[in-house]
């Protein structure tokens, strides 16, 4: 089956196609899923629209927390497919909407019609962050509540936009400079929407956007990376836009320099003996009457 890359990424290059990465990361999630159900201030009889609903796990939260009525929006028909089904197996069919639509043009959705919008890691992709905004002001009834969370890519960036690597790759130094090429090519500093902005810019776009009573919270972990399997590490992609780390070694190196590469990284990313960084925004608003 060919999934679009939205849905391919979410269900298996995220994991590398490892079922038991994949589950973990799902509960890795839920305290972030959790934390921006709870920046919505959902009332018992409130519409959510959930935008980026991705594999549902926001949405499907609110459905167990009772919410009557929860959209899923996504531009992934795919992922739509897939939480349909979902809803359809769980037996809450009946209390979902899906609408295929990007965060910055909910045209489907009528002005003042939902009392609650989410978002997990999807303004990162939309080039017009604050036309994103406008349209959630719109589509939100007086008093509605946005609630969203978003990693902040360029908050470790050095001048250069570089990224600082989550393995010491100094004996390989010659190798890992073309492999990190690849992925800035791919996500270019100043230019990629996933670079190109931090949580100032998301706090100017929701004040442009008419919302009030903000509250942002930024977050950032630098910890001990997990051990990894590597087959499933070496076929994993970081975001639905970039290449796999094996298709990112076949773009650079030799298969001679590969093999050195893999002889270096391999046993790092096995022992967890690298860092991971990770800065991320939570953001919560109302748009007042």
């Amino acid at each position: 089956m060919t999934r679009d890359i939205w849905a391919s990424w979410l269900l298996e290059r995220r994991s590398g196609g490892d079922p038991e990465v994949a589950e973990r990361v799902r509960k890795e999630l839920h305290p972030i899923r959790d934390r921006v159900l709870d920046g919505a201030r959902l009332g018992s009889n409130d519409r959510l629209l959930d935008v980026g609903c991705g594999d549902g796990l926001i949405a499907f939260g609110a459905l167990e927390r009772g919410q009557p009525e929860v959209i899923f929006s996504d531009v992934s028909q795919d992922l739509l497919d897939t939480c349909r089904h979902a809803a359809t197996e769980l037996g809450v069919a009946e209390r979902c909407r899906f609408l295929r639509a990007s965060a910055d043009d909910l045209g489907g959705l009528a002005g003042g019609c939902v009392d609650a919008i989410t978002t997990r890691s999807v303004l990162i992709f939309v080039p017009d962050k604050a036309q994103a905004f406008r349209e959630f002001w719109r589509v939100l009834a007086p008093g509605g509540r946005v609630s969203i969370f978003e990693p902040i890519n360029r908050y470790f960036c050095d001048a250069d936009g570089r990224l600082p690597p989550a393995y010491d790759t100094r004996p390989i130094q010659d190798l890992a400079a073309r492999v990190s090429s690849i992925y800035r090519q791919v996500h270019p500093p100043g230019a990629s929407p996933m670079m190109n902005f931090d949580e100032r810019d998301l706090l100017a776009a929701a004040e442009l956007a008419g919302f009030s009573e903000i509250h942002l919270y930024l977050d950032i972990d630098v910890q001990s990376t997990e051990p990894r399997r590597w087959e499933h590490f070496y076929r994993s992609a970081p975001n639905p836009l970039a290449p796999t780390l094996e298709e990112a070694l076949h773009q650079a190196l030799t298969p001679t320099e590969i093999d050195r590469y893999v002889e270096h990284v391999r046993p790092l990313g096995e022992s967890g003996a690298g860092t991971t960084r990770r800065a991320a925004v939570y953001l919560s608003a109302i748009k007042r009457a």
